[in-house]
């Protein structure tokens, strides 16, 4: 049986587990707060999430030696079919330097190839946020110089679609979906028939403002703003992407003291969170263009799917389309231990990694 140590790194909190095959032995999910102020570079905090993870699976007394390999999520790199890569040192670079940008997921696979060479393991990741299955009339942006990306939460978007299939007694790829992702970002995928033709790059500002970004803006507006003088390139990037959405308008990106201010009678979050809800609405509703209306059922995931607000805004907006079916949280785990499992047994190639050329 094959013992996978599988690792999550996210904007705001570390998750992993140990899985024998696709089992989970053990998950825990640190959290983390002021120490992440303190490491505000990516590298910087490689070290620190890598000693919590070793340190908690030395408390459950879980050996690192009885692992056969480490699986870390995949980050911001050049596209790439979905599917299983082992971490070489050209990803290794890519991930490091934020050649194709910055984010937690980046970690996944340094801090997978960290822990798994002095055990003299391989280290993979799967199913990267940057899986490009768009159709090519979806990467038109209306500039030629700038080319709509495909940056989305690939793996549990696909973890959830293959999972309604599943329950369904139906394939994926004979499928035509449409999965939310509700989290600190917010992706919106057209899945057609096993295929993400279109989805909204939620990391650099396409679609709904989310828990900590802004989602689309007037770009009128923001180049005013960036040439105020108030702003360096960096200060902007975090304002937009970590400080935005409900952090900029409430002041707090977690939904479940929002629902309490909303309880307690608090209009502004209530309109707030209405507001959001209105524009992944508006999005599901743009997908639906996508796949011509046909449609066998609308997902909404992540984290913010436990939120019955806003579950009830939105269902309410979008059930006409087609039916909608909620898988709260994150099955992001589980659906790198399943993947990486598969490739290991030899049920999926692994691939390798390759650099590309600069532009």
């Amino acid at each position: 049986m094959t013992r996978l140590l599988v690792i999550n790194p996210g904007s705001t909190s570390t998750k992993f587990g140990v899985f024998d095959k696709d089992i989970p032995v053990f998950t825990k999910t640190i959290r983390h707060g002021d120490e992440l102020t303190a490491l505000p570079e990516l590298s910087d905090q490689k070290d620190m999430r890598e000693a919590l993870i070793c340190e908690a699976l030395t408390q459950t007394e879980i050996p690192l030696s009885s692992m056969d390999a480490i699986v870390g999520r995949g980050g911001l790199l050049h596209p790439l079919q979905g599917g299983v890569y082992e971490v070489n040192e050209a990803m290794l670079e890519d991930l490091q330097s934020c050649r194709y940008g910055r984010h937690a997921s980046n970690l996944g696979g340094i801090i997978a190839y960290g822990i798994a060479k002095p055990l003299k393991l391989k280290a993979y990741i799967a199913d990267p946020v940057i899986v490009d299955e768009m159709e090519p009339l979806a990467r038109f942006s209306g500039w030629p110089a700038i080319e709509r990306k495909s940056v989305f939460h690939a793996l549990n978007q696909k973890a959830v679609a293959r999972r309604y299939a599943k329950e369904q007694k139906r394939h994926y790829e004979n499928l035509n979906l449409i999965v939310a992702h509700l989290g600190g970002g917010i992706s919106v995928g057209a899945h057609q028939q096993g295929r993400v033709i279109d989805v909204n790059n939620a990391l650099s500002g396409d679609g709904p403002f989310s828990a900590e970004r802004t989602g689309g803006l007037p770009f009128l507006d923001v180049i005013e703003l960036a040439f105020s003088g108030h702003y360096n390139q960096a200060a902007i990037e975090k304002q937009f992407i970590g400080k935005g959405g409900l952090i900029a308008y409430l002041g707090t990106g977690d939904a479940i003291a929002i629902d309490r201010r909303i309880e307690e009678g608090d209009e502004k979050a209530k309109i707030v969170m209405e507001a959001m809800a209105y524009q992944i609405a508006k999005e599901i509703g743009a997908a639906a263009t996508v796949l011509k209306g046909k449609i066998d059922a609308i997902i909404l995931t992540g984290g913010l799917a436990y939120d019955p607000y806003l579950i009830e805004w939105i269902s309410k907006r979008v059930s006409f389309i087609s039916p909608v079916t909620i898988y709260p949280g994150e099955d992001e785990l589980s659906a790198l231990a399943d993947t990486v499992g598969k490739a290991l047994s030899g049920e999926l190639p692994v691939n390798r990694y390759e650099q590309e050329d600069p532009p």
